[in-house]
């Protein structure tokens, strides 16, 4: 159910980082932990027990053993009062049947459907009126299912997921089926169909795995296969999967252990196991010749991806596989950034080495640049020479450190949280059935050899058979790399569907279910301890000290951002944000990436709303070398005339590809009508294609010296390290000048027009994206904005709002539907909308505005009130776990003059303001005037609108 962020090319492209969640050193991380001795309960056994341990990587934790196969991990750690709880399943699209794609995802939805004892659409309700926050998540290879709560609220997920586990199939319902079947529907259309490249990734598995290979369908499935699937389908597949003895519950925090484990015999010990569970048989994957494959898209850019099977996760030669990635296409230092995107041929390019349990491919990617051309035949062969340029280059010391920094780095950040130790136990215990594989997992990285590199490139890439696809505008079939020689096989209709004559789960329980446990009073929460100090040149730094892991995140905000652009040349404070990137008078980027990659540190500097900002993360030894890289990028930018060129024309390619996507396009008409087409609100932070197309770097270079000063700026730190030590190393910004500027405050917004509709033709969208918004108040802490956001939080911002439970549960419009208020120091505006069905985007509107207007004439009911006060106030514990939590909050202190203890102003509003109060702000709020602007394809869309009974206007963008 987790959606993927929005991004500009598809996710499936962007190399990955392959180590997760490696546990660091033990003495720094995990000193919270400890361990006692405890009486087992009857059924219960003792498998293994991890301690912390100098110099040695580890996560420590407690594995046990319940007599129906459930096996339990326990991880222990009281830095902060919240629990998270993992329940793994080894079930994902692999186990599906030929025919029957989709139905692990599609059980996904179904588990938050109710049970037998929790009633249809609780679950959601139940763990954020707890104050905590949930989810699941599909793969190939399992499903899992998480919550993090405040630490009294254990018992209850518990209850909650042994509920779903043991007595799911009573509360099915061929009316949930339906809903959820129209729900997976509408998420394939919003993050596939709708989405430029979205096919991708399921084209290239086509290619590659024979039909019956269970990687050859998508997660999301076949909507074919979906809408031949039945009740009695989906009872079979839970029955066959979901049993104690294929799970792993993982709990870790601020937990008593001897009581948890208490609690998970009651409610899961009873529970029947399920039929056995055997691994998959593990077999390579090989390609005799290459298969070339293309298909037009809904895209500005053609797109080259070559994808080489090789062996499978835990291979013994997948690190070496992920280091030669990394050589080729990952960051400014691999050879195809510099034989594609340095040289001007290709505005992205890459690689990578994703593994699942089963098989790993190695790919590489590249978007061509305009500029040059757009055949993606000359792509094809840049990347077939940089492969024989590796094979005499070779590989270099630099290469397999970096690779090693990056495991301890990616290790000390992945386990900043309870919830990211408790995904690593939950991972190596599903995929393994060793919980405690860290120490292992780096050992086999760190073990990698130049030897081992080259011999891994001759063995499954050199002369090898590749999946190459080739993705081309709708009408420009010609730019394909070579003409298809492979068919995608069929998928409609299988031959003959499997039968699984699995019996139905039936559980029974020793005690009353139906009793949903209480929880004792809300844990104490600890503001973080900050302290404040200014330089004499302006900036106000604010800090806190965070010792439990040894890092330090810096971020530098210079007041102003975009907003200090020109109309005319709208992007130039991202461009100039950008440019810093590329370089300085004594690094070239390269050279940059690799000194950053080898301390294990992130620099980055970029640009939107009111901001210019600085990013930083270094590990604590490497902090002096970081801030004098960090201290180079500010102050000694390069400006080259050929990095601005290709970072200019890469903005560009990406605007054009915007202008290709529906919820981009929606965000840019939404600016544009809300605060007007001649005004530097109404235009995407980044511009349009003219205003970037008409900056020089002159205007670069002014900018630069105009409005990067300290005069404005604000220092937030968070990390392992003292005021004292850290002053000092501040001292190049302690000294540095810059003049004071001034920042407009004066706009002139169009008038909100609710007698007009405002549309975007997409020709062929498969969704549309609606929109109903108005201007409203600036942010504020306690007062108007921060009463507003109460009000609002049942109509549109929880899961279980009335606008979401409309639109996807009851109606399967959409994958997700909301309302809110966005507020910051200047704006303010409030919004309702979604991605719906194309078909149905004028019964969405309708049922939109329906639900604001009842809201808005008989406001909330008691449930509601009680609902907001508690999910809202509890969620507090969850506020400062981590570095970047701290940091936000710290920063909202500086940006809006905060006090320390506002949160405790907002806790009194939220337990005091009245259901009148919320009813008042709710008549108030949503009867002022709000205009409409959709995104769709107008064939299907137009007539619909018609039915509104309002002037539409074809809503001409900023281009």
């Amino acid at each position: 159910m987790r959606q993927s962020p929005q991004i500009r090319f598809p996710a499936q492209i962007i190399n990955k980082f392959r180590i997760t969640a490696i546990a660091a050193s033990t003495a720094l991380l995990f000193a919270c932990s400890s361990q006692e001795t405890i009486t087992l309960p009857t059924g219960v056994s003792l498998v293994e027990t991890v301690t912390a341990q100098q110099d040695t990587l580890n996560i420590p934790f407690k594995k046990y053993k319940l007599a129906n196969g459930l096996t339990v991990i326990l991880h222990q750690d009281n830095s902060d009062p919240l629990v998270h709880v993992d329940v793994t399943y080894h079930v994902g699209s692999a186990r599906e049947q030929l025919g029957k794609s989709g139905f692990a995802h599609f059980f996904e939805h179904m588990m938050f459907q109710g049970s037998q004892n929790v009633a249809d659409e609780q679950h959601f309700k139940v763990v954020t009126q707890s104050g905590g926050d949930l989810n699941g998540t599909t793969n190939s290879d399992r499903t899992n299912y998480f919550e993090t709560v405040p630490k009294n609220q254990l018992e209850k997920m518990l209850w909650l997921e042994s509920d779903r586990m043991g007595f799911l199939l009573e509360a099915i319902t061929p009316e949930k089926f339906e809903i959820q079947r129209a729900t997976v529907k509408n998420e394939r259309g919003q993050n596939v169909d709708n989405r430029p490249y979205g096919r991708l990734n399921e084209t290239v598995n086509q290619m590659i795995f024979p039909r019956e290979h269970p990687y050859s369908w998508p997660v999301i499935g076949y909507m074919s296969d979906l809408d031949r699937g039945t009740v009695t389908d989906l009872k079979e597949f839970f029955s066959r999967w979901y049993g104690p003895n294929n799970a792993v519950i993982t709990i870790g925090g601020d937990i008593d252990e001897a009581q948890t484990l208490a609690w998970v015999n009651k409610y899961f010990g009873s529970l029947n196991a399920g039929p056995a569970v055997n691994n998959i048989a593990k077999s390579s994957v090989t390609l005799s010749e290459n298969r070339y494959y293309s298909f037009s898209d809904n895209v500005s850019l053609p797109l080259l991806y070559i994808s080489f099977p090789t062996v499978y996760g835990m291979h013994e030669d997948e690190p070496a596989l992920d280091v030669l990635a990394n050589i080729l296409g990952s960051g400014p230092t691999s050879l195809l950034y510099k034989n594609l995107v340095k040289s001007g041929i290709a505005v992205q390019a890459g690689a990578s080495h994703p593994c699942r349990e089963l098989a790993c491919q190695m790919s590489f990617y590249a978007l061509p640049n305009p500029q040059q051309g757009l055949s993606l035949a000359k792509i094809e062969q840049v990347i077939n020479d940089t492969l024989v340029e590796f094979e005499e280059r070779g590989v270099n010391a630099d290469d397999l450190l970096k690779t090693k920094v990056g495991i301890e780095t990616g290790t000390i950040y992945g386990l900043q949280s309870v919830s990211g130790k408790v995904s690593n136990l939950a991972h190596y215990q599903t995929m393994l059935g060793d919980a405690n594989y860290t120490e292992q997992q780096v050992a086999r990285y760190n073990k990698v050899t130049k030897v081992d590199v080259m011999r891994v490139f001759k063995k499954y890439i050199q002369g090898k058979g590749a999946a190459i696809l080739s993705i081309v505008p709708e009408g420009q079939e010609a730019l394909v790399a070579k003409a298809n020689d492979f068919v995608l096989p069929d998928v409609s209709n299988p031959a003959k569907l499997a039968q699984l004559d699995t019996p139905i789960m039936k559980n029974a329980s020793d005690f009353d279910r139906s009793v949903m446990p209480s929880s004792p009073a809300n844990p104490q929460i600890t503001v973080p301890t900050l302290w404040r100090e200014t330089f004499e040149n302006g900036i106000e730094i604010i800090a806190t000290k965070n010792s439990e892991t040894p890092t330090i995140s810096l971020l530098l905000s210079l007041d102003g951002g975009v907003l200090l652009d020109s109309v005319e040349k709208a992007g130039l404070a991202s461009l100039t944000a950008s440019l810093m990137n590329e370089g300085t008078t004594v690094h070239s980027k390269e050279e940059l990436s690799n000194e950053l990659a080898k301390l294990g540190s992130n620099i980055s500097i970029g640009a939107a709303g009111r901001n210019t900002y600085i990013k930083v993360n270094s590990l604590v030894k490497n902090f002096d070398a970081t801030l004098a890289l960090m201290n180079e990028m500010m102050f000694k930018p390069e400006f080259a005339q050929d990095d601005f060129n290709r970072v200019k024309n890469q903005l560009i390619q990406g605007l054009e590809q915007g202008n290709k996507d529906a919820r981009s396009l929606a965000n840019n008409a939404l600016k544009q009508v809300t605060y007007g087409k001649d005004n530097r609100f109404g235009l995407a932070d980044s511009g349009t294609i003219a205003t970037v197309s008409a900056i020089t770097l002159d205007d670069i270079k002014g900018f630069y010296q105009t409005y990067f000063s300290p005069a404005k700026a604000s220092l937030v730190v968070v990390g392992d390290i003292d005021k004292a030590e850290l002053l000092i190393k501040l001292a190049s910004l302690s000294t540095w000048q810059g003049k004071d500027y001034t920042i407009s405050g004066d706009y002139n917004f169009p008038e909100v027009t609710p007698n007009k509709l405002y549309f975007v033709d997409l020709p062929n969208a498969s969704q549309s994206v609606i929109k109903l918004s108005r201007r409203a108040m600036t942010y504020d802490a306690t007062g108007e904005h921060f009463k507003a956001t109460l009000m609002n939080y049942p109509l549109g911002s929880a899961f279980n709002s009335r606008i979401n439970l409309n639109l996807r549960e009851d109606k399967g419009y959409t994958y997700g539907a909301s309302s809110y208020f966005s507020a910051g120091k200047t704006l303010g505006r409030f919004s309702a909308g979604a991605s719906v069905k194309k078909e149905h985007t004028y019964d969405a509107m309708v049922e939109i505005e329906q639900e604001l207007k009842n809201y808005q004439q008989h406001g909330l009911t008691e449930s509601e009130v009680t609902f907001m006060r508690q999910a809202i106030s509890q969620n507090e514990a969850l506020s400062f776990e981590t570095p970047g939590q701290k940091s936000g909050f710290l920063r909202q202190l500086l940006q809006f003059n905060l006090p320390v203890n506002y949160g405790e102003e907002q806790s009194s509003i939220i337990n005091s303001i009245s259901i009148e109060q919320l009813n008042a702000i709710a008549a108030q709020e949503l009867s002022k005037p709000m205009q409409w602007i959709v995104v769709g394809d107008g064939q299907v869309v137009r007539p619909q609108l018609q039915k509104l009974d309002i002037e539409v206007v074809d809503l001409e963008l900023a281009k």
